[in-house]
């Protein structure tokens, strides 16, 4: 039987701050996994490019906002998912502003 369609937690602004604070913590959480790989240098010899390495994380954080999404949509709370796509939307234009155009090749 399907839930009632109305829950306290489904409203845009709480999907605006799980769509905030979620890439922040994938970006730390990221940081500190490849600290660790690199003191037992495991990514010394293949990755000598930090650029890339800030780039990447940067993009795992923003990639993380896909569990919240799916949860909310597993607990069908469409409001909180669209609260989401908001932030994701502005970490995505931040990180074509700093990493997307170089990838292009396009100067700005």
């Amino acid at each position: 039987m399907r839930r009632p369609r109305y829950s306290q937690y489904d409203q845009v602004w709480i999907g605006i701050l799980i769509g905030c604070i979620v890439p922040i913590l994938g970006y730390g959480l990221t940081l500190y996994f490849y600290d660790i790989m690199d003191q037992f240098e495991i990514f010394q010899a293949a990755n000598s490019n930090s650029i890339f390495r800030e780039r990447t994380i940067a993009l795992i954080a923003i990639i993380a906002n896909v569990i919240p999404m799916q949860l909310l949509n597993r607990r069908d709370l469409p409001n909180a998912m669209r609260g989401i796509v908001f932030p994701t939307f502005i970490y995505v234009v931040i990180w074509m502003f700093f990493y997307g155009f170089e990838l292009l090749g396009i100067n700005v």
